[in-house]
């Protein structure tokens, strides 16, 4: 199924039943007075977040959700029934908001806990039956109320992943590759820039069932922040995860110049985009070792020493230094979280 991290729909919640307009008959009660029901209640629209669900792609497939009107009411005071609410699931991390006739949007809920929910348009009310406008003066009230009309609004969605580690790296970092090798999951890969066109998100087991949820975000590049190579459309990802893991290839390094420009250049972005992101852990690592020979790695981690860098050396299709890495990320996850997700099932 295809990543969409972003669509606009239209909701409706139920029209209330109409109230009834009733008279009671029996024998020897020839001029029985008003016994119309209350109309049922409309149903609402409600939303609710569901670790099931990874992308909004149905919410560009089908735009627009509504909710069942409630029933009519009926004679011998009978109320008709209420709709039942219309409960629409949407990926865990979804924003929603509410689209104004300005255009402006809303911050209607954020949805980033499983199972949480938020109406985002009640029913209406029932109509009340003919047996209520009874009076002293009007005994035979041939009338009864409306139900309320439902309402409707035009909503975003936004959804931003939830991981606890972000990796983030230049194009053709080795990110997908990493991800495959610490995780079950299948990223393409391929030896060429923005391989990756959306987020894939990947997991480690703990032997308790733990799980540390990876997010491998899409190549950015110079100016992602104004939009550029992919862009910030996918650097909104980072910000909901605990700490980083900045990833860069030797492929990108010069022992001539400054080895760790591909760091900075990344954290300007992050800088630009928002301060936050830049604020948060990274960890590092440098990959794709295999390419080079050792006395080149010797002088590469001597200058990380010197630096004071906490700085992992790898190699994601090899394997080398993996096992170092991922004990490093499950202590930062402790360390960052108290303890790390637990999530049901496999990963797919």
């Amino acid at each position: 199924m295809r990543f969409v991290d972003e669509a606009e729909i239209t909701v409706r919640s139920g029209r209330g039943g109409n109230g009834c307009v009733s008279f009671r008959r029996e024998k020897y009660i020839p001029k029985g007075g008003p016994d119309g029901g209350d109309g049922g209640r409309g149903g609402d629209v409600v939303f609710r977040a569901s670790a099931k669900l990874i992308t909004l792609y149905d919410f560009r497939m089908k735009r627009v959700y509504e909710a069942r009107n409630g029933h009519g009411g009926q004679g011998r005071e009978r109320s008709g029934a209420a709709a039942e609410d219309l409960v629409v699931d949407v990926p865990v991390g979804t924003l929603l908001y509410e689209i104004g006739e300005d255009a402006e949007k809303r911050l209607v809920a954020d949805l980033a806990e499983e199972g949480r929910t938020v109406c985002v348009a009640k029913g209406g009310c029932g109509g009340k039956g003919n047996t209520h406008f009874k009076s002293a003066t009007m005994r035979t009230p041939r009338f009864a109320q409306p139900g309320e009309e439902g309402r409707e609004k035009r909503l975003r969605l936004e959804l931003k992943i939830l991981a606890d580690v972000g990796i983030i790296g230049l194009p053709n970092a080795g990110k997908s590759t990493l991800i495959a090798a610490l995780s079950a999951a299948r990223p393409k890969i391929a030896p060429y820039p923005f391989t990756t066109l959306t987020p894939n998100l990947g997991v480690i087991r703990g032997e308790t069932g733990q799980a540390l949820v990876l997010a491998d975000i899409p190549g950015l590049v110079a100016g992602a922040h104004e939009g550029r190579g992919l862009g910030h459309r996918f650097l909104k990802h980072v910000e909901r995860t605990r700490f980083l893991l900045h990833l860069l290839s030797v492929e990108e390094i010069s022992l001539e110049a400054d080895p760790w420009a591909g760091f900075a250049l990344l954290d300007e972005e992050l800088k630009r985009f928002d301060p936050d992101l830049a604020a948060k852990k990274q960890l590092l690592a440098v990959n794709k070792i295999d390419l080079w020979p050792e006395d080149k790695l010797a002088r590469l981690r001597a200058l990380a020493a010197r630096r004071g860098l906490e700085m992992h050396f790898i190699s994601a299709l090899s394997g080398l230094g993996l096992e170092e890495l991922k004990k490093r990320l499950w202590e930062l996850s402790q360390e960052f979280s108290g303890h790390a997700h637990e999530t049901p099932g496999d990963n797919g």
